[in-house]
């Protein structure tokens, strides 16, 4: 009985995960509309609300094509995989109900991180074109590079709390949050994200001025929904991930949720606001800039808790 609670949470964590993504593509086309100074939708129903509905439909029944010469099973099973991961790393999030609860919930959520690169080179190589394969190696050599200093980021905090659980960050910040204590880190750890999510300013897999349209520019109808549907719960997940770290409320409250769609919001006004990067400065911004910061804090955190742990051993 209790499993089949757990799984049944588990199962409702998803579907919710899914809505969540529908209206955030509704949200991203408003609010991009209207910095363009011009309307979004509006036109399906309310005001323009079952837009994602309509657009669901509208994918899921158009014909698929397949490229003759392509690597058929990758090609068929990137999406897919890249979707199951995105939902999978939802596991980690600290709800006090009966849920999964990973005591090494960091650790979790870097392995699914790293399995998503795999997704997107296997997309890009198994499209057979050259426009898909460059956008795929862009996006790896992106992804390797941000994901050092998320970790390093992510390190500093796992030494400042002694725990990979993240429901430490809820009680650790019940009277000041750790934005105050790491502004600079938490900037790092929001253009990080943008990377971590192919978002612009680090769009380059996808740079549709260069590359038609990077690593997806094989796919249609099922195959890109998947690929879009992915995407957009990994910039939930990171938005989530980074108002439990450094604006630390109660997953339960509502206040969380307000900040969540804040940080989301954030993400799509970079969007609507920033032109892509020249390559070479994504590099120098990744191993020039936020290496060293996140190192420096890391061991600034490091020698914090030592000193602490030796003032009260004396």
């Amino acid at each position: 009985m209790e499993y089949m609670i757990s799984f049944l949470s588990v199962l409702l964590l998803m579907i919710f995960v899914l809505i969540g993504v529908a209206f955030l593509t509704l949200l991203e086309r408003k609010v991009l509309g209207y910095i363009q100074v011009r309307k979004g939708p509006n036109k399906v129903g309310f005001v323009g609300i079952p837009q994602p509905l309509a657009d669901a439909v509208k994918l899921f029944t158009k014909g698929q094509t397949y490229p003759i010469i392509s690597n058929y099973l990758p090609y068929y099973f990137s999406p897919v995989f890249s979707l199951f991961l995105s939902l999978v790393v939802w596991m980690v999030m600290p709800y006090m109900i009966n849920m999964l609860n990973f005591n090494l919930g960091f650790m979790f959520f870097l392995c699914c991180m790293s399995l998503g690169v795999y997704t997107v080179l296997a997309a890009g190589w198994s499209s057979n074109s050259k426009y898909a394969l460059l956008g795929g190696l862009r996006s790896v050599a992106q992804t390797i590079s941000y994901e050092v200093s998320l970790a390093l980021i992510l390190l500093s905090f796992i030494f400042l709390i002694g725990d990979f659980n993240l429901i430490k960050f809820i009680e650790y910040q019940e009277y000041v949050w750790f934005l105050m204590l790491s502004f600079p880190l938490s900037m790092c750890l929001l253009a990080s994200c943008l990377a971590e999510t192919n978002r612009t300013p680090f769009d380059f897999a996808e740079g549709e001025s260069e590359l038609v349209s990077g690593f997806n520019v094989e796919y249609s109808s099922g195959g890109f929904a998947l690929i879009f549907m992915a995407e957009y719960a990994s910039i939930l997940f990171m938005s989530t991930l980074f108002t439990i770290i450094f604006l630390g409320s109660n997953i339960n409250s509502i206040m969380f949720y307000f900040k969540l769609v804040l940080v989301a919001f954030i993400f799509i006004w970079t969007r609507g606001t920033l032109p892509r990067f020249r390559y070479d400065k994504l590099m120098y911004l990744a191993w020039k800039s936020f290496l060293p910061v996140s190192l420096v804090y890391l061991f600034f955190f490091i020698g914090l808790i030592s000193f602490a742990l030796t003032v009260n051993w004396i």
